[in-house]
C-alpha cells in the first residue's frame, strides 16, 4: 500500500502493537480493555478509533512527499477522525465548534491528521454504503476547504481570530452550535448533583461513579492544589473560586480511556451561590499515539508527563482554551484538569445519509482543521514551533492542489480497505485469546 508499511503476517502485527502500546495499563485493568476491545470487535470504524496505535506503527518510516523538516513537526490533534469534532465555550464566552479532543495532541507531520481524518470517512462512508467514487469527493471537499483555509491564513495573518460559531455556521453545524445553547450550567448541576444540608454534592447512584476512600480523596485534593498553579495567570479567577465540594471517581469514558483513573471534583463557581458551582474533570493521561513513533528528545524532554503533555497541546491547537484547563500528577502519574461543561455537543452523523447534505459539513471541518494547525505556531504561547505553519504548510502543497487531495484521496480508500481487514485479523486474534493480558480466566 503506498504510503503505508505493512508487515506480511499482519494478524501478529496488531497483536504485537496492541500489546506494546497497553501492556501497562491492561495489567492494571484487564477487564478494562477486554471491555474496550469488545466495542472495538463491534464495527470497522469502532476498530479503527480505538487502534490510532496501529495507524501510526504504519506511518512510522512511510514516505510522504508532502512534508519536510517543518511540516513534520508541527503540532497535530493525534486522532483526527469524523467523530472528534463538536462544541465548546471558549474563555471569551463565546461557542466554537472545533476538534474537541486532545489526548493524543503531539507533534508531528501535518499530513497525519489529514491521512487519519480521511480514512476515518472513508470507513463512514463504507458503514453508510456510499460508492468509492463518492467518498472520494467528500474526501477532496475537506481537503480543498483545509487548503483554502491555510492559504487564507498564510495570505491574511490573524488565524487565532477565526472560529466557526453562531455568526459563519450554517446547516448541520449550525444546529449543533444552537443545542449546545440550549444548555445551562444549573441543568448540568442538576444531572450530576444534589443539595444535602443546604451545600451542593455529587449524586452516587449515577453509572460510573464511585465513592472514593479518604485517603483516596485526600491524595485527590492535593494534586488538586498543584493544579491550581498551572492555571495561567490571566485566566485565574479571585480567590472565593476553587474551594473543594466534593470528589467522587469516574469511569465509563470512551474506546480510548480503557484502564485510566478519573475523577470529578466540584469546587465553588466565582459566587457563594450555589447555581455557580462547577465540576471539574481530573482524568489521568496516556502515552500518546504520535510520540511513539516520533523520536525527537528536544520534544519529549518539553514536557514534565503525559498531563502536562495534553494541556500545553490544547493550549496551542486552541487560540482560547477553557480557562480551567490545566493538569497535575498524582502518585508520579500525569493528569490532565478541565472543566465538564455542559456547552459541550457532538456532531452526530447518524442522521448525515446523503452526500448532498455531508459536503457542507466537510467544508467546515477542512477548515477548523487548518486553524487548528496554524494557530499552533510563533504566534502562540508555546515554544516548540517557532515558524508560521500556515506559510510553512502551504509552500508545502504548493500549486499541487489537485494531486495532493488525489494522494490523500487514494490514501483513504487504500487504508480503510486496510482497516475491514485488520478489523478480521482483531476479532479473530481477540477470539482466540491471543491478546495476551487481557484472556478472561471465568
Amino acid at each position: 500500500m503506498e504510503g503505508v508499511v505493512v508487515v506480511p503476517d499482519r494478524g501478529e502485527r496488531i497483536v504485537g502493537v496492541l500489546e506494546e502500546a497497553f501492556a501497562d495499563l491492561m495489567a492494571a485493568d484487564p477487564a478494562a480493555f477486554r471491555h474496550k476491545f469488545r466495542k472495538m470487535a463491534a464495527e470497522p470504524f469502532a476498530f479503527y478509533r480505538g487502534s490510532a496505535c496501529l495507524f501510526y506503527a504504519d506511518m512510522a518510516g512511510a514516505p510522504d512527499d508532502w512534508t519536510d523538516d517543518r511540516t513534520s513537526r508541527v503540532w497535530i490533534q493525534g486522532d483526527l477522525h469524523a467523530q472528534n469534532f463538536g462544541t465548546y465555550l471558549n474563555s471569551e464566552g463565546t461557542l466554537v465548534f472545533d476538534v474537541n479532543d486532545f489526548d493524543e495532541a503531539y507533534l508531528g507531520a501535518y499530513t497525519w491528521d489529514l491521512k487519519r481524518f480521511a480514512a476515518s470517512m472513508a470507513l463512514l462512508g463504507w458503514r453508510k454504503a456510499l460508492p468509492d467514487s463518492t467518498i472520494g469527493e467528500l474526501v477532496r471537499a475537506y481537503v480543498r476547504a483545509y487548503v483554502a483555509q491555510v492559504r487564507a491564513f498564510a495570505e491574511k495573518p490573524g488565524d487565532e481570530l477565526f472560529s466557526l460559531g453562531l455568526g459563519n455556521t450554517e446547516g448541520v453545524l449550525h444546529q449543533v452550535l444552537l443545542r449546545a445553547r440550549l444548555a445551562t450550567r444549573i441543568g448540568l448541576l442538576d444531572e450530576k448533583t444534589v443539595i444535602v444540608d443546604y451545600e451542593r454534592r455529587f449524586r452516587r447512584d449515577r453509572p460510573g461513579t464511585r465513592d472514593v476512600t479518604p485517603e483516596e480523596r485526600a491524595a485527590v485534593e492535593r494534586a488538586y492544589e498543584s493544579y491550581l498553579d498551572t492555571i495561567p495567570q490571566g485566566k485565574r479567577a479571585n480567590s472565593l473560586t476553587y474551594a473543594v465540594k466534593d470528589v467522587v471517581g469516574r469511569s465509563g469514558f470512551g474506546i480510548g480511556s480503557a484502564g485510566l483513573h478519573a475523577y470529578n471534583i466540584l469546587v465553588e463557581g466565582r459566587t457563594e451561590a450555589l447555581e455557580n458551582d462547577v465540576v471539574l474533570s481530573m482524568k489521568q493521561a496516556n502515552v500518546a499515539a504520535p510520540s511513539r513513533v516520533v523520536p525527537d528528545e528536544r520534544i519529549r524532554e518539553y514536557f514534565t508527563d503525559h498531563g502536562h503533555r495534553t494541556a500545553v497541546s490544547q493550549r496551542a491547537l486552541q487560540a482560547h482554551a477553557d480557562p480551567w484547563l490545566g493538569h497535575t500528577r498524582m502518585d508520579g502519574v500525569g493528569y490532565v484538569v478541565a472543566e465538564l461543561s455542559p456547552y459541550e455537543a457532538d456532531l452526530d452523523w447518524s442522521d448525515l445519509t446523503e452526500p448532498a447534505d455531508m459536503l457542507p459539513v466537510l467544508d467546515y471541518l477542512g477548515r477548523a482543521t487548518a486553524k487548528m494547525h496554524c494557530v499552533a505556531d510563533e504566534d502562540s504561547e508555546q515554544t516548540l514551533v517557532d515558524f508560521q505553519c500556515e506559510e510553512a504548510i502551504a509552500s508545502a502543497i504548493g500549486d499541487r492542489e489537485d494531486e495532493f487531495a488525489d494522494s490523500l484521496v487514494d490514501f483513504a480508500l487504500r487504508y480503510a480497505g486496510q482497516t475491514r481487514e485488520d478489523h478480521r485479523l482483531f476479532v479473530d486474534a481477540f477470539r482466540d485469546g491471543r491478546i495476551k493480558g487481557v484472556v478472561s480466566t471465568a
